[in-house]
């Protein structure tokens, strides 16, 4: 008997996710550069000297782990950065500049992570979850290419970007505005070539 195809889809609006992109705008860091602004969060210009080139590098070594833990082990035990709950671990060496550079911002970035995270909730309540939208996106893969889809894991961080879109983050792993995600027909399409891609 041949194992049916099963594709696995998490969504979520991670605090954790959130927290890192919100430290991202407070620390005025740029990279990813493809990666819009906050809604509703103050934006710190970008500075360029050497000590920004390091912390640029940590962050983005910190927000890997954060994105997909699993593909992106560190090679040094994670320590848990003073207030920010269990939400922050950075690697015991190699991160004294982000460390340092995150403390004074924990209240404004735990804040507005879980107000996100909360509004994210709230709207998946209202609509009844998430399934029903990836299902019919990945049928109408499936007739298109005339084959069911291959077995894939995917997932979807859902977020309060000030531009509309979809970008990839990780190697399964990509994050969407949440405009976008409410709009069945717009996610739908902007959703396809994902599948197509996993699966």
């Amino acid at each position: 008997m041949v194992d049916k195809p099963q594709w696995l889809i998490r969504e979520d609006a991670g605090t954790s996710v959130l927290v890192a992109l919100s430290l991202r705008q407070l620390l005025g860091i740029r990279a990813p550069e493809d990666l819009p602004s906050l809604r509703g969060l103050e934006a710190r210009g970008p500075e360029t000297d050497d000590a920004t080139e390091a912390l640029e590098a940590q962050w983005r070594e910190y927000w890997d782990m954060t994105v997909e833990p699993r593909a992106h082990r560190s090679e040094v035990p994670l320590d848990l950065v003073d207030g920010f709950d269990t939400l922050v671990a950075l690697p015991t060496t190699g991160s004294e500049d982000l460390r340092e550079a995150i403390i004074p911002h924990a209240p404004t970035a735990l804040r507005y992570a879980q107000d996100a995270h909360n509004r994210y909730v709230d709207s998946m309540n209202a609509t009844g979850g998430a399934y029903r939208a990836y299902a019919s996106a990945i049928a109408e893969f499936e007739r298109d290419i005339g084959r069911r889809a291959h077995s894939f894991e995917l997932n979807v961080q859902v977020l309060p970007f000030t531009q509309r879109g979809i970008w990839w983050i990780g190697a399964l792993s990509v994050a969407v505005t949440d405009g976008l995600r409410r709009d069945v027909v717009a996610f739908d399409a902007a959703m396809r070539p994902v599948i197509a891609e996993l699966a």
